[in-house]
C-alpha cells in the first residue's frame, strides 16, 4: 500500500503523457515559451482568474505574492500557525514579521473571528491558508480585512469552492493567490511547480517580471527578483492532468466519504456548509497518536502527520523571541492529535479496508 498512489496515476495517463514529454523534449523549448502559455491560459480558465501565471514552486509563488506587495522589513503579515513552514518561510525571508492567528479547532484553517484583534497599523496583507483541501473562511476574512490585502495560500486547495449566494473558487477569491503543483498536491507535477493567480493587471505583469530576476526588458532589470520559472515539461505535464482533475476531485470525494461513514473513535475531517474540498490530505484527530502509530506500522500501514510542530514553535520562528508554548492552544493541540491515512483517487477499497480496520481495532 502507497500513502499516496502516484504511480496508478501515471498509468492512467501514460500514453499522454508520454508522448508530451517527447513532444517537449524534441522541440528543445524548455523554459516559457508556449506550452508555459497554453497551461497558464487553462489555469486561469479553470479558476476564472483573469491571469494565471506559472512558477517554479509553491513557496516561490508565496513569495512572488508578498515581493509583488513590496513587503519589507518589519512589515508585519498575518498567518496561521498550522501549516507547512513555507507558510512562514516567505514571510521571514522579507525580514517581515509574521502575526498568527490560531485556527477553527474543526476546519484548522484561520479562525476569522481571531483576526481583527491581530491587524495594526503595521499589517502589510494577509495570508490564510486553505488546509488539506478546504478553503479558509475567505468571504469572513476579505470583509475583515477591507483594504489589508489577503493572499490564499492555497498550495493544497486547487479545486475547492465556497458555495454561499454564489461559488467562489480557490484562487480567485483574494486580491492574489498561490497554488502548489508538488507531486502530491491534487494537481501535482512530476516536480517542483507552482502558480500565482491574481485579477489585477499591473500586479500580474509586476509578478511575471519578479520571477525572471526583475527583467522588465530583455536584460533590463527593474527589481531585485527570482530565478522562479515554472519550466515547459512539467506545464506540459500539468496541462494534461489538468483535464482529469476534476473527474479525480469526484474519485477524492467518494474515497473521502468510505473513510468518513466507517471510521470510529476518532475525529474526521469537518467540511463546513457550501464548501467543496478537494481532500489533498484525509487527516484524522486521535486521542493517542503513538498508539496509533504503533498499530499502523504492526500492520506496515504508511501514514504521515501533517504537522507535528506548529510554525510558532519551530526553531527558526522561536528565534526570533515572540512567541512561546501556549500562545495558540488550538494548533498546538491539533498538531500532537492530527495523523494523516494513506488517500488519493487511486486508493482501492481493500486498501481503505485495511486501514478501517486498523483504525477501529
Amino acid at each position: 500500500m502507497e500513502f499516496i498512489n502516484l504511480k496508478a496515476q501515471y498509468n492512467e495517463y501514460k500514453i499522454e503523457i508520454n508522448k508530451k514529454i517527447l513532444e517537449i523534449l524534441e522541440s528543445s523549448k524548455f523554459i516559457m515559451g508556449d506550452y508555459v502559455n497554453n497551461f497558464e491560459k487553462n489555469l486561469a480558465d479553470y479558476v476564472g482568474s483573469k491571469n494565471a501565471i506559472g512558477c517554479s514552486s509553491g513557496t516561490d509563488a508565496l513569495l512572488l505574492a508578498l515581493m509583488a506587495l513590496d513587503v519589507k522589513k518589519d512589515d508585519e503579515i498575518i498567518t496561521s500557525p498550522f501549516s507547512f513552514i513555507a507558510s512562514v518561510e516567505a514571510i521571514l525571508l522579507l525580514g517581515a514579521k509574521p502575526v498568527f492567528v490560531d485556527i477553527d479547532d474543526k476546519t484548522y484553517n484561520l479562525d476569522p473571528n481571531l483576526l481583527k484583534d491581530a491587524i495594526t497599523e503595521k499589517t502589510k496583507a494577509i495570508v490564510p491558508v486553505s488546509m488539506f483541501g478546504q478553503m479558509a473562511d475567505l468571504i469572513k476574512i476579505n470583509k475583515i480585512a477591507g483594504s489589508i490585502p489577503v493572499i490564499e495560500d492555497a498550495a493544497q486547495s486547487f479545486g475547492a469552492s465556497i458555495m454561499i449566494d454564489k461559488e467562489y473558487k480557490s484562487c480567485n477569491s483574494t486580491l492574489i493567490a498561490t497554488t502548489s503543483f508538488f507531486p502530491s498536491k491534487p494537481l501535482g507535477a512530476y516536480g517542483d511547480g507552482g502558480a500565482v493567480f491574481c485579477n489585477d493587471d499591473e500586479l500580474a505583469e509586476k509578478i511575471r517580471w519578479l520571477l525572471n530576476h526583475g527583467q522588465t526588458k530583455r536584460y533590463n532589470h527593474s527589481y531585485v527578483g527570482l530565478n522562479a520559472r515554472l519550466d515547459a515539461i512539467q506545464a506540459g505535464i500539468l496541462d494534461i492532468k489538468l483535464k482529469y482533475l476534476d473527474k479525480e476531485l469526484l474519485l477524492r470525494e467518494e474515497k473521502a466519504q468510505y473513510y468518513n461513514k466507517n471510521l470510529k473513535g476518532v475525529t474526521i475531517p469537518f467540511i463546513q456548509d457550501g464548501y467543496r474540498s478537494v481532500y489533498a490530505q484525509y487527516s484524522i484527530c486521535c486521542s493517542n497518536r503513538i498508539q496509533m502509530i504503533d498499530k499502523m506500522n504492526n500492520l506496515n500501514i504508511p501514514y504521515a502527520i501533517h504537522y507535528p510542530i506548529p510554525l510558532h514553535l519551530q526553531d527558526v520562528v522561536q528565534n526570533l523571541g515572540i512567541y512561546k508554548r501556549g500562545d495558540f492552544e488550538i494548533s498546538e493541540m491539533v498538531c500532537n492529535k492530527i495523523i494523516s491515512l494513506p488517500f488519493s483517487p487511486f486508493i482501492t477499497k481493500q486498501e481503505q479496508d485495511k486501514v478501517i480496520e486498523c483504525i477501529n481495532g
